[in-house]
C-alpha cells in the first residue's frame, strides 16, 4: 500500500511539473505573438499549481507591462526580485515600470555600516547563502584531507592555512544567511493596487488624510489591524491604508 502511494505521489508530481512547464512555454509563445492577455492567463495558470520561479514572475510582469497594467507589473517584478535579488534584467524592467507610476517618492538612502552590510548580504537570498556555506564546507573537507595525507611540512602548512581561510568564509556565509533570513522575515513590501488610495493618520475612515497614494507605489507594511495596514514609504513618511488597497509581495 505504501509503495502504491509513493507511485501515485510521483505520478502526480511529474504531471504537475509537466503541466507547469507546458503552461510556461505556452505563455512565452503567446508573448512572442504579442497576445499579452493570453500570455498572462497561461503564466497565472502555472502559479495556480503553486510553482514559482524568478523567470515566471519576470515574464508575467513583462506581459502586464505591455498591457500598461502598472500595479501587477511592478508587483510581479518585485516577486521576481525576492527569488533573484539584484538581477540586472529584473531591476532594469522594474525601473521602466516605475516610470508609469504617478507618485514620485524619493528613497531615503542608508549610509554607514548598515548600508555596507546590506549591500554585501543582499547579493543573494538566504537559501543561496546557505548553499554557499555548504560549498565552502565541502572545500574545507578537501583541505582537511589534503592536510591529513600530506607528506611534507610545506604542504601541511598550505592546507592548514587553506582550512583557516575557508573556515572564515563558512562563518561569513552562515552569518549572511542568518542576516538575510531575518531581513526577509521582517521586511514586508507591498504594492498599491487601487487606482487612488487615501492614507489616513489613524486606522479609521473618519481620520484626517495624511496623503494620497496611487497605483503601483511600493510601501512597507509596519502593522496590521483587521481592515487597515500601517505603511511606511521609501522616503520615511507613514500612515494607515485600507488592506484591500494593497497587495503584499511576500
Amino acid at each position: 500500500m505504501n509503495q502504491m502511494k509513493k507511485i501515485i505521489f510521483l505520478f502526480l508530481l511529474f504531471t504537475q511539473v509537466f503541466w507547469a512547464q507546458k503552461g510556461f512555454e505556452e505563455g512565452n509563445a503567446l508573448y512572442q505573438k504579442e497576445k499579452y492577455n493570453e500570455a498572462v492567463t497561461a503564466y497565472e495558470s502555472v502559479l495556480a499549481t503553486k510553482k514559482q520561479s524568478a523567470e515566471l514572475y519576470f515574464n508575467l510582469a513583462n506581459a502586464y507591462y505591455k498591457l500598461n497594467k502598472v500595479a501587477p507589473a511592478i508587483y510581479n517584478y518585485e516577486k521576481a526580485l525576492v527569488l533573484k535579488p539584484n538581477d540586472k534584467d529584473i531591476l532594469n524592467n522594474l525601473n521602466f515600470a516605475k516610470k508609469l507610476t504617478i507618485d514620485d517618492i524619493k528613497e531615503m538612502q542608508k549610509v554607514g555600516f548598515e548600508k555596507m552590510l546590506r549591500d554585501f548580504t543582499g547579493k543573494y537570498n538566504y537559501d543561496s547563502w546557505a548553499w554557499i556555506a555548504v560549498g565552502f564546507a565541502t572545500l574545507f573537507l578537501v583541505f582537511f584531507i589534503g592536510y591529513y595525507f600530506s607528506g611534507t611540512t610545506l604542504l601541511k602548512r598550505i592546507f592548514f592555512v587553506g582550512m583557516f581561510v575557508v573556515a572564515i568564509l563558512i562563518v561569513s556565509s552562515i552569518l549572511s544567511a542568518v542576516f538575510e533570513k531575518s531581513y526577509y522575515e521582517n521586511e514586508r513590501p507591498a504594492i498599491v493596487f487601487a487606482e487612488a488610495a487615501e492614507v489616513k493618520s489613524e486606522p479609521r475612515e473618519s481620520a484626517p488624510d495624511a496623503f494620497m497614494l496611487h497605483e503601483g507605489t511600493k510601501v512597507m507594511v509596519q502593522e496590521k489591524t483587521r481592515d487597515w495596514n500601517k505603511v511606511e514609504l521609501l522616503d520615511g513618511s507613514d500612515g494607515w491604508i485600507e488592506s484591500k488597497n494593497i497587495k503584499e509581495v511576500k
